[in-house]
């Protein structure tokens, strides 16, 4: 094993305990607002992290635009299309067709940065995210009716904003590849995507634009909700993705990170106090076989 898969396999632990935290404030809040309250506290935190270290001196001005570029198409448009698909389709199933990021990831690697992999990661990737759709399209029980499983809005509508955040995400970390190879503190990489994509929010905020608004007008609980989900899976999570990818090739940190739907399930077991269905099992076994077989390629 080497250090930056297990790196990816953080991030997707960070990912599937924040996509379980995101559901109370997300639609308490609204997408956007959400989205917006959430970023502009990561970006405090990771700023706060930032200046304590002082790696902001080492981050060079033409390292700028590209985490510029990749906050605005990855966290700006990937992660609000991700919880507006959630906030109406639920976190299982948008967490499935968000799944093809990797996918996506992997033809983007494979055509741009000419990224190859042997027989066995191949198979492994192929196994991980076979096993990461199965157990969430076939690991809901007949019947269930938790608020969390419900649909909110236009099913159509969810589907395909659910995967316009996947190929968001692919094409974000695609433009951080070649600046995070260049070994640059991942931390201020964090806090200029974050940052941007923030500023992005507010300008749309000011425009007037009504989905832009909160549906709700925040709470101490949910804001202190939104800032925790914000550390974990933003703070965290994000950061240790970018370390990933200082060596680690697109395609198979996306492949790895993925695998948050699989960690999801035992947080929804504790949630809705039900264990998972047969479909869900099946699937797990198989990511964990598949994720097996790429961290030993």
């Amino acid at each position: 094993m080497v250090a930056y898969d297990l790196f990816a396999l953080g991030a997707a632990a960070c990912w599937a305990l924040g996509s379980v935290m995101s559901v109370t404030p997300s639609r308490h809040l609204g997408a956007f607002a959400f989205t917006r309250w959430r970023m502009a506290m990561v970006a405090v935190m990771l700023w706060g992290v930032v200046a304590a270290t002082g790696s902001w001196r080492t981050f060079e001005s033409g390292y700028w635009g590209a985490m510029a570029l990749s906050g605005l198409v990855g966290i700006f448009v990937g992660d609000t299309a991700l919880f507006a698909a959630m906030n109406r389709l639920g976190p299982r199933r948008a967490g499935v067709l968000f799944a093809t990021h990797a996918a996506f990831s992997a033809a983007l690697g494979f055509a741009l940065l000419d990224e190859r992999m042997n027989l066995q990661a191949f198979l492994g990737a192929v196994l991980t995210l076979a096993g990461v759709m199965m157990a969430i399209v076939l690991g809901r029980h007949k019947g269930e009716t938790h608020a969390w499983e419900a649909d909110q809005g236009h099913v159509g509508a969810g589907v395909a904003l659910a995967l316009l955040a996947a190929l968001c995400q692919a094409v974000g970390s695609l433009i951080a590849k070649p600046v995070m190879a260049l070994g640059v503190d991942p931390v201020m990489a964090s806090a200029v995507r974050v940052t941007v994509a923030t500023a992005a929010h507010g300008a749309l905020l000011l425009t007037g634009f009504q989905a832009a608004r909160a549906t709700t007008a925040p709470t101490l609980r949910v804001l202190g909700q939104t800032a925790l989900n914000g550390f974990v899976a933003m703070g965290v999570g994000m950061t240790l993705v970018l370390l990933a990818l200082e060596k680690g090739d697109v395609g198979m940190v996306a492949i790895l990170s993925s695998v948050s739907p699989i960690m999801v399930l035992p947080l929804l077991w504790f949630q809705l106090k039900r264990a998972p269905a047969p479909g869900a099992w099946l699937g797990a076994m198989m990511t964990v076989a598949g994720t097996g077989l790429i961290l030993w390629r």
